[in-house]
């Protein structure tokens, strides 16, 4: 759907200009209206001044020289198109004319690919554009052959497996950073992976752990550290929790509760989790219970919303004064609400989910 609008608003806007170019009228507004909506630019981008002068520069008039006297400034955001270059290493060899067999050079410097042609940046190009920018390496193959680059998917592959295995230690010392965060968020996605021999492509998981207290006023910076796993089992949750000692925020997912058994790990559940399940049913038509629930849960956000990036102590006694006799008011509601439904019916499932999960989503 994404597409078909880009696809839209390209031809509203080619008509547009089209318009603009029969009317002088129409298109002073269209310029005022992209004033108007345009923004700033990035401060930190390099400006590159054109001063335009007039043809003349003296006065029409008496001819005597002209001064400055202001200036009117525009900018205009440029780029440089991607482009590639040869670094060539020279290493000389220098001999002593006194004494013979005496030659010196300097040794060869290690490269990020052993026998490869790329640079760091190089590689640090490929990976950004297939993991940031999505982008895959038949693609970026394609790009490179436009500039006369002939480098198949197979070589790109090869230097982004080179990388990996270089930044393992990199990312062994993020992990063991986050695990020594007081809190973390965990959550597991699904992933497909290729299956060789197959010809098809099988269900992975990429498991995360995340920190970002910065709304919260916490001043450890945001990071994030994902971990392939073949399954869901509980088993890769405890290998990626490994050692931790804290709160994990996470969904309701069973393999997550397994880690409460040592005591080491406190579970705080997710009120958006909680949330979906009734907005959900409220959507699909006249649902008054899931109504009513949304209502009492978007009072929670409000106070949230108040008291985001105070000190902990701050944020601890208002959810005290504030937030915990709605939460209790709630739970109670929701308990009598479901002993009047059906077991079976959507409102009732939605009901346990919230009850059977209120230790962590009011601890």
């Amino acid at each position: 759907m994404l597409f078909a609008f880009e696809e839209i608003e390209a031809t509203l806007a080619a008509s547009e200009a089209e318009a603009g170019q029969r009317s002088k009228g129409l298109r002073e507004q269209q310029a005022k209206r992209r004033r108007g909506s345009r923004g700033q630019l990035p401060a930190h981008l390099p400006r590159i001044e054109q001063v335009l002068l007039p043809e003349r520069e003296i006065c029409p008039c008496c001819a005597g020289a002209l001064v400055e006297i202001g200036a009117d400034s525009a900018e205009r955001l440029d780029v440089l198109p991607a482009r590639f270059r040869v670094l060539v290493t020279r290493r000389p060899k220098l001999a002593c004319r006194a004494c013979p067999g005496v030659v010196l050079q300097a040794p060869t410097p290690e490269r990020l690919v052993p026998g490869g042609l790329p640079t760091e940046a190089t590689v640090a190009q490929v990976l950004v554009a297939r993991y940031a920018d999505h982008l895959p390496l038949y693609r970026q193959a394609q790009m490179l052959a436009r500039q006369g680059l002939t480098l198949g998917r197979e070589v790109l592959a090869d230097w982004l497996g080179t990388a990996a295995q270089e930044i393992r230690p990199v990312v062994r010392r993020l992990r063991e950073i986050l695990l020594a965060s007081p809190r973390l968020f965990a959550d597991e996605t699904t992933l497909p992976v290729l299956d060789p021999g197959r010809g098809k492509v099988k269900k992975g998981y990429a498991w995360a752990l995340a920190r970002d207290d910065r709304p919260r006023g916490g001043r450890d910076p945001p990071a994030v550290v994902f971990r392939y796993a073949p399954g869901r089992g509980q088993e890769h949750a405890r290998a990626l929790l490994a050692g931790y000692r804290g709160i994990v925020q996470c969904d309701g997912y069973a393999a997550y509760k397994a880690l409460v058994t040592g005591g080491d790990v406190t579970l705080a559940f997710c009120w958006a989790h909680v949330r979906r399940g009734f907005f959900d049913l409220a959507k699909g038509g006249a649902a008054p219970i899931a109504a009513e629930v949304l209502q009492r849960i978007v009072a929670l956000y409000a106070i949230e919303a108040e008291i985001r990036g105070r000190p902990a102590e701050e944020r601890l006694t208002v959810r005290q004064a504030r937030s915990w006799p709605l939460v209790a008011e709630l739970f109670t509601w929701l308990e009598a609400q479901h002993g009047r439904l059906p077991r079976s019916s959507p409102p009732a499932e939605a009901i346990r989910y919230a009850m059977n999960h209120q230790k962590g989503l009011v601890s």
